[in-house]
């Protein structure tokens, strides 16, 4: 029987899976990774929705509105949490400590069909957690606008975000302040002050290739993806690798991908972001996929512009 209807789309993402079978072997990391899907997939029958199926390391479920799907989605990031934290206890698998989650919702018309999913909600939330960063929920527009006010502002906007195979960008938000203690201390800067004012513009540049962007262009994902906003065509990058946004007044940098982002401030100071978030300030090189003291690694130097500093400047010169 095939059914159309308005339906919300949920897809969930566990990752740091890769250290279990490093740790455990195959058929142990295969059984806990089952687990692990297995309890998230209980808050989905808890908020009224249906497992449409299982994908390894994650799982796809449909709900009828956007606020159970929400439900289900912040109950998952509780359950794993829990499993996180039993990855503490004396005899589990230090493994356990490395998994993340990522869940990416999105709303439209769908084709059920032979118990499948069909339509563009479905690849809308199945590429948007290409920029999700670990333990954040990413919902689009048509998501967001049905979820009562007080939820709703929980939310950042990222802004209109280009997804992979699609031509026409997907207003998207934000749920965030999930990341663990290990992303935390990713983003510390031994004590480096960031600055106190707002900054105008950052600058990118990477070969022949420059940009400036400023806080109405944000967000900018840098990837080797042609679709990407700042394009690195190096091999070792991935599609979509890093993310930056406009958050509390600064540029934030996200690492998105499988093999780190690192920043090298001027003075030195080497932030590794797995996964993880930090501030841009001053100017620097982000490494991706490799820190920027690697001769090979493909570096984009930045800029932090205060266009106020640049006018005073040329004043003084002349």
């Amino acid at each position: 029987m095939t059914t159309i209807a308005d339906r919300t789309v949920l897809f969930a993402d566990l990752r740091g899976s890769t250290a279990l079978f490093e740790s455990l072997g195959n058929a142990e990391a295969t059984s806990v990774v089952t687990h692990c899907v297995a309890a998230l997939a209980g808050p989905v029958a808890d908020h009224g929705g249906k497992l449409v199926k299982t994908l390894g390391d994650g799982l796809m479920a449909v709900f009828e509105a956007p606020g159970p799907a929400l439900g289900a989605a912040l109950d998952m990031h509780e359950v794993l949490e829990g499993i996180v934290a039993r990855g503490s206890e004396r005899g589990a698998s230090a493994g356990l400590r490395a998994l993340r989650l990522q869940v990416a919702l999105a709303r439209g018309e769908l084709v059920e069909m032979a118990g499948d999913c069909y339509g563009d909600a479905v690849n809308v939330a199945a590429r948007l957690l290409d920029h999700a960063s670990d333990n954040e929920t990413l919902v689009t527009a048509e998501v967001l606008r049905e979820l009562p006010a007080a939820t709703r502002a929980r939310f950042r906007s990222l802004d209109r975000l280009t997804l992979r195979g699609r031509v026409e960008p997907v207003q998207v938000a934000v749920l965030g302040g999930r990341r663990g203690p290990a992303d935390v201390a990713a983003t510390q800067f031994s004590g480096i002050a960031v600055p106190d004012y707002e900054p105008d513009g950052l600058q990118l540049a990477w070969r022949q290739h420059a940009r400036v962007v400023a806080a109405p262009q944000m967000p900018l994902v840098l990837g080797r993806s042609p679709q990407s906003a700042f394009c690195v065509d190096d091999a070792r990058v991935s599609r979509s690798h890093a993310r930056v946004d406009w958050h509390g007044g600064a540029f934030q940098l996200t690492d998105l991908s499988y093999n780190g982002t690192f920043v090298r401030f001027a003075d030195g100071e080497i932030v590794s972001l797995r996964r993880g978030s930090c501030t841009l300030h001053g100017s620097g090189l982000i490494g991706l996929g490799r820190s920027p003291t690697d001769p090979d690694a493909a570096t984009v130097a930045f800029e932090v512009l205060r266009f106020a500093d640049t006018q005073a400047s040329a004043e003084e010169g002349r």
